[in-house]
């Protein structure tokens, strides 16, 4: 459950990215949309390196479909589940030297 909610799982996953990085990315459907979204999903795609959060694509409440680069943080344009993946592991490609 998320907030409170009925939440169903739709991916859950960590993917290895060499000896020090990894990507987790968790996206579930909820019943209602998450405050600031205008989609019935629920995600958190991250890359880590070095147990450091480099790279993440969340729609926070309140705050809304944004990624993070680093420290900097940057609204995002929702349109699929899958341009958001798609989008997310060109980031994370971007990102590797």
């Amino acid at each position: 459950m998320i907030y409170n909610i009925q939440a169903e799982p739709i991916l859950d996953d960590r993917y290895p990215q060499g000896d020090n990085a990894f990507v987790a990315v968790r996206v579930f459907r909820v019943p209602t949309n998450v405050p600031g979204s205008t989609h019935e999903l629920k995600y958190s795609l991250a890359y880590a390196v070095d147990g450091v959060c480099v790279l993440r694509f969340d729609n926070e409440s309140g705050k809304g479909d944004h990624f993070h680069r680093g420290e900097k943080e940057v609204p995002y344009t929702f349109t699929s589940l899958e341009q958001l993946l798609a989008d997310f592991w060109a980031a994370v490609d971007n990102w590797r030297p």
